[in-house]
């Protein structure tokens, strides 16, 4: 097999005739030898039948999987991940909105360049708002300062990689996975190749302002440790402020005879210390539960169904 589509999908019902038709349309003369994986994330609508449907009508070609529940993109794409035999898997999405003539690219450009091992193809002109796009900035700019791991702000997960590169993703079990931390991790070669998004036929996203800032703390969470000095840090400074207060205080009282301020300032005080005391212990909570919930060894996605062609196999 010299190439595995890994097409996470999630409420796709719409898109999944129309997004076989142009893998096909697209690959089938380049690359004749080519397998898709689809992974149905949880959905509510009728995407896992609309799936079964086109398992039926290509067997030779599509591989699906179906977990149990919604457990995430970054599950989706581990979950086919593991499945996919190509000497080149492709991560796309199955909304249409990632063009696989881009995929054939990132073949070509891995053929003709034997020391790269992954393409990973970046917006060239981001359709979102202003706002979003300086927060997204702040993001990178904050984790790469604190993280030894360095990150392309612009790269997604629509990527083209070599097996081996793929065995070393999978060589990594955590539980929370953030995969461009992780394929930032290992290491390799990576070209980046600019693409135009297209528009979404059918469908809505399912990404929001809300669910950005959760993987965006999730980033921050699973690659440095940065919070947790934040807390030695302003615990740190607060102690010094404290001495200095007061010593203060002491001199006002001994040498000036100025009345030591009373009930205003201890409430202030203490309101000030008890937040920031509750906003580290906040921080040093969140990385106890991931140790917690990595202790339990839980499996990153549970399986209801596998599909492959191969009764063996499922």
């Amino acid at each position: 097999m010299k190439l595995s589509l890994v097409i996470p999908c999630y409420n796709e019902e719409a898109n999944i005739q129309p997004m076989y038709d142009l893998c096909c349309d697209v690959l089938s003369e380049a690359i004749p030898s080519f397998e898709m994986i689809f992974v149905n994330d949880g959905s509510t609508d009728g995407t896992w039948t609309a799936l079964k449907a086109l398992y039926e009508q290509d067997r030779r070609r599509v591989r699906l999987v179906d977990l149990s529940r919604n457990f995430g993109k970054e599950a989706a794409m581990y979950a086919g991940l593991q499945r996919a035999t190509g000497d080149y898997v492709t991560i796309i999405d199955g909304d249409r909105q990632q063009h696989p003539s881009v995929v054939l690219q990132m073949v070509r450009f891995l053929e003709a360049n034997p020391d790269y091992d992954c393409v990973a193809a970046y917006q060239d002109n981001r359709k979102e708002g202003a706002f979003t796009r300086l927060c997204k900035k702040g993001f990178y700019k904050l984790i790469n300062a604190a993280c030894e791991t360095t990150f392309r702000a612009d790269a997604s997960d629509f990527r083209t990689f070599r097996q081996g590169m793929v065995q070393s993703i999978l060589s990594m079990k955590e539980y929370h996975r953030f995969s461009k931390g992780l394929f930032s991790y290992v290491g390799y070669q990576v070209h980046y190749l600019p693409y135009t998004v297209q528009e979404r036929v059918a469908g809505k996203t399912s990404w929001s302002f809300r669910k950005l800032c959760k993987y965006a703390l999730e980033g921050i969470a699973s690659f440095t440790t940065f919070p947790l000095k934040i807390a030695t840090v302003v615990g740190s400074i607060m102690s010094l402020l404290s001495l200095l207060y007061m010593i203060v205080v002491v001199i006002q009282k001994l040498f000036f005879g100025i009345a030591i301020s009373g009930y205003a300032t201890i409430v202030v005080l203490i309101l000030l210390i008890g937040g920031l005391q509750m906003i580290m212990l906040g921080i040093i909570g969140s990385y106890v539960a991931r140790i917690y919930i990595q202790g339990k060894h839980r499996p990153v996605y549970i399986a209801r169904e596998y599909l492959s062609g191969d009764p063996e196999e499922e």
